[in-house]
């Protein structure tokens, strides 16, 4: 069917094996990164790059499908990315992040409020989708999202016990291989890497399996339910706990620094609730059988 190849829509073979999960070194420790455990997984292939706005709007425009950003009529929003325009028409932050602001009108077409656009950003990781958004689009291109056990072990591209998909240092011989935040969070990004916000999805180079932006640029949605309450026996194909309020997002994003958000590493996670949706979450697809 058309809707498979979706435009620019390319997979990578991601082999089974047996891997190291999580980390026993302190990480984050109420994120739950630990105990280390051994996990085995099945073969599958996964989507070499986060869904786009171009290949999201190929979804939308064949579907009519209306995210849940565009039902609620807002989203979160950046503060440091708005207009001072919107910033002047908003009155609420979040408490814990006041840097995270409800935006009217803010969704995937308008990523930072009704004054922006995706036009020059087609080949940049949609935003504003939610987790009931995202299993839309993978459902609708024959494909799931990825289990925490499957991303995270994409993630490690074959490297066994490295903080990054590269390895251990941030930057190797001074290059940088994500986009993240530089500079003092939350209030001056220096945009080193090349990026103040989303970079298009092939920026940066690939992992070994040929993944590109496996942590920074959006965080990114997977299927499992969240807990930080891990066993340490061998696991085959871990799907997480069969309920929950929130759902596992992973790979952190372009505005992880490591003084407030050190979750751009492998091992990291974070949660959301499935209805949630902000300007620096995403997604991408995998599938057990080649596309």
């Amino acid at each position: 069917s058309k809707s498979k190849n979706a435009p620019g829509t390319k997979m990578v073979f991601v082999p089974g094996g047996e891997f190291l999960m999580g980390t026993d070194d302190p990480g984050i420790p109420p994120d739950g990164e630990s105990p280390q455990r051994k996990v085995h997984l099945n073969h599958f292939y996964m989507d070499v790059h986060e869904v786009s706005n171009h290949q999201f709007q190929s979804f939308t425009n064949a579907t009519g499908y209306v995210t849940e950003a565009e039902k609620f009529g807002d989203s979160f929003v950046f503060e440091g990315l708005l207009s001072e325009e919107v910033k002047s028409q908003i009155s609420q932050a979040v408490a814990a992040a006041p840097w995270w602001l409800p935006v009217r009108g803010a969704d995937w077409r308008h990523p930072e409020g009704p004054d922006s656009s995706i036009a020059d950003r087609l080949d940049h990781p949609v935003l504003h989708v939610s987790w009931g958004d995202a299993v839309a689009y993978c459902t609708w291109a024959h494909k799931r999202l990825p289990t925490e056990a499957e991303w995270e072990f994409a993630c490690r591209g074959g490297l066994q016990d490295r903080l990054y998909p590269w390895g251990n240092k941030l930057n190797p011989k001074g290059q940088h291989y994500a986009n993240l935040w530089q500079g003092e969070f939350p209030t001056h990004n220096t945009g080193e890497d090349g990026y103040i916000k989303t970079s298009p999805v092939r920026s940066f180079p690939p992992n070994g399996y040929g993944l590109y932006n496996m942590v920074g640029n959006a965080w990114e949605w997977t299927a499992d339910w969240w807990t930080v309450h891990h066993t340490t026996d061998r696991q085959p194909n871990p799907t997480g706990p069969p309920s929950g309020t929130d759902k596992v997002k992973k790979g952190g994003s372009y505005m992880c620094h490591k003084s407030y958000c050190y979750r751009y590493r492998c091992a990291a996670r974070s949660q959301n609730t499935p209805d949630s949706s902000a300007s620096n979450l995403g997604f991408r697809c995998v599938s057990p059988e080649q596309p």
